[in-house]
């Protein structure tokens, strides 16, 4: 078992930019895939990023690519999503992920944290 906290999620203005942090405690953190995923309101959960476990693998929605990065540290147990230029539709709960591969599908990721806010006013 494991468990994913996030944080990092806030109050920004429409073009700004947030940074937001998921913290492991599962065992050998390193060995899984991770993956940015965010839920607005009355819609359904949709995948923002995916990532390996050793860096590669990159994927992004085409809602978000050019503006946001996913980054992990093997070394501090932490997946990492930085949001730049900030749109009001990026407005939604942000979860992280860990599964065995960096898949697309929501079941493929066997551990969730509880969620951060994210709110973009204008």
């Amino acid at each position: 078992q494991g468990q994913l906290e996030e944080s990092g999620g806030g109050l920004a203005q429409a073009g700004g930019s947030l940074r937001l942090f998921c913290t492991a405690s599962v065992r050998d953190f390193s060995r899984f895939a991770m993956a940015w995923f965010r839920q607005a309101p009355g819609k359904e959960r949709e995948l923002v990023a995916t990532i390996s476990w050793g860096g590669g693998g990159l994927y992004y929605a085409d809602s978000v690519k050019g503006r946001f990065t996913i980054s992990r540290d093997n070394s501090k147990d932490t997946l990492y999503l930085q949001m730049n230029n900030l749109l009001l539709e990026d407005t939604a709960v942000y979860y992280c992920a860990a599964g065995n591969s960096a898949g697309l599908l929501r079941n493929e990721y066997d551990f969730w944290g509880q969620g951060t806010q994210v709110t973009v006013s204008s």
